[in-house]
């Protein structure tokens, strides 16, 4: 019955609550997994009632939640009817344990926090307007209620993802990717510069050696995390025609280099296939809202950004893998056309830049001698400040071996055809860097610097 599914969801909140309270410093919540001897798992479960019972609490809630989640709209039993009250539409209050064990002090607890956030997402998705229309429950849905909760965990999810290591990572993945189904939960997460966050776990990175590419080295995210994160920007762009601030933020965190460079490494199939969706997603977006202040972004922008990324680069040597999915392939086809056409109506200067905002230099016809002979003055900027030589020198200390190396060349043919231009290279640092540059292990870096 409707009334028992629901008392019975209160009492496990109830147990969650009294038992959450010494959540903190429990046993059970500082065992990190692995298998345990029956002896041993009683000795635990003696010694640490409380932590138990929270543990318990919990999957018990998770496992009905998606019970209830696989069920058809209007059935008797539902996530509207366990978790919603019949008579004004509102969240039952009861849920608020599940708030507190986000919140844990000390280690926290990993598992139960996961567990928590996992349930809350479910809980509070139900009862976004989007939703509540799709699904037509069986009594009205006062959507006002889960605002607040709603935007307390999408709050909580953001600090998480702020942090660098691997285990605050873990924790909201998953959450987030739910959460990212909901458009108004995909606002909120905008709006807490979520798209930033998540672009600075999908940044590829090289090591030293040029060698392997690895992605995320900071935070380890392994294939699911990133494949988790890699859907949360893909349901993003579906957001980019009617938000100029949403394209401003993909714009700004270097969304289209992170995307590009999961492409580049070689990821798995599902990867590659929301990355490209991704990808299309804001190179076919719309610049028809623009903001009261700044440029207008719109596909275009992107593109010349898809361009200086490497993209195309990327797409030929997808093409070499034997494809299935029409969808994919289909996503291959639309980029490649739409970058072709972008390529031939952009001037060589206008793909330099390209390629010097995204911070991925790649040998071209815009490292040339022939290219700065043409083009060293353009090197001064809009404002007369130098800004595209001051990036080059950044570049020149940073990336991989090759990016290094093609700086080094590009500002070797600055200071031969801008007067002037060694003096005003050195007075950016380009001087210093060049000279520790000589030494590198790197022979063509040790080349481009010596020239």
């Amino acid at each position: 019955k409707q009334e028992d599914a629901a008392e019975y969801i209160r009492i496990l909140f109830k147990i969650l609550g009294e038992a959450s309270i010494r959540l903190e410093s429990s046993k059970v919540s500082q065992f990190t997994g692995g298998e345990l001897l029956k002896e041993e798992a009683l000795k635990l479960i003696h010694s640490d009632s409380m932590g138990y019972m929270s543990h318990y609490s919990l999957t018990r809630i998770y496992e009905i939640i998606t019970s209830l989640h696989e069920k058809k709209p209007g059935s008797a039993i539902s996530m509207y009817t366990t978790f919603f009250q019949p008579f004004d539409g509102c969240l039952m209050e009861d849920y608020r344990p599940l708030m507190r064990v986000l919140h844990l002090g000390g280690r926290g607890d990993p598992f139960a926090q996961k567990t928590a956030s996992l349930c809350l997402a479910y809980i509070l998705m139900t009862g976004c307007p989007s939703v509540v229309r799709r699904q037509k429950p069986l009594f009205w849905i006062n959507s006002v209620s889960i605002e607040e909760p709603l935007q307390a965990l999408v709050s909580w999810l953001i600090s998480q993802l702020q942090s660098s290591s691997a285990a605050s990572l873990l924790l909201a993945t998953s959450t987030v990717s739910i959460l990212a189904t909901s458009p108004e939960a995909r606002d909120l997460l905008h709006r807490g510069s979520g798209i930033g966050y998540i672009t600075k776990h999908l940044k590829v990175r090289s090591n030293s050696t040029n060698q392997v590419s690895r992605i995320g080295p900071s935070v380890g995210a392994n294939v699911q995390q990133l494949y988790e994160l890699c859907f949360c920007l893909w349901t993003l762009t579906y957001e980019l025609d009617s938000s100029p601030m949403i394209r401003t933020n993909f714009k700004r965190s270097g969304a289209v280099t992170a995307l590009v460079g999961l492409l580049s490494s070689a990821p798995r199939e599902k990867i590659t296939r929301v990355s490209l969706s991704a990808l299309r997603n804001l190179a076919t977006c719309s610049g028809d809202l623009v903001p009261s202040r700044g440029k207008k972004i719109d596909g275009s922008v992107f593109l010349t950004d898809m361009i200086g990324s490497g993209l195309l680069k990327s797409i030929t040597v997808l093409r070499v893998r034997q494809w299935t999915d029409p969808d994919l392939l289909d996503d291959l086809n639309t980029l490649e056309k739409l970058l072709h056409k972008n390529f031939k109506e952009r001037t060589t200067w206008d793909v330099y830049q390209a390629e010097l905002e995204s911070g991925c230099l790649v040998w071209g016809p815009v490292h040339t001698e022939k290219f700065f002979r043409e083009n060293f003055k353009k090197m001064e900027g809009p404002d007369a400040n130098f800004e595209p030589l001051k990036t080059l020198v950044f570049l020149a200390t940073c990336g991989n071996e090759d990016q290094v190396a093609i700086a080094c060349f590009d500002l070797g043919e600055f200071v031969r055809h801008y007067p002037n231009g060694r003096s005003i290279a050195t007075r950016l640092g380009a001087k210093e860097i060049i000279m520790k540059l000589i030494e590198h292990e790197n022979a063509d870096v040790q080349q481009q610097a010596l020239n």
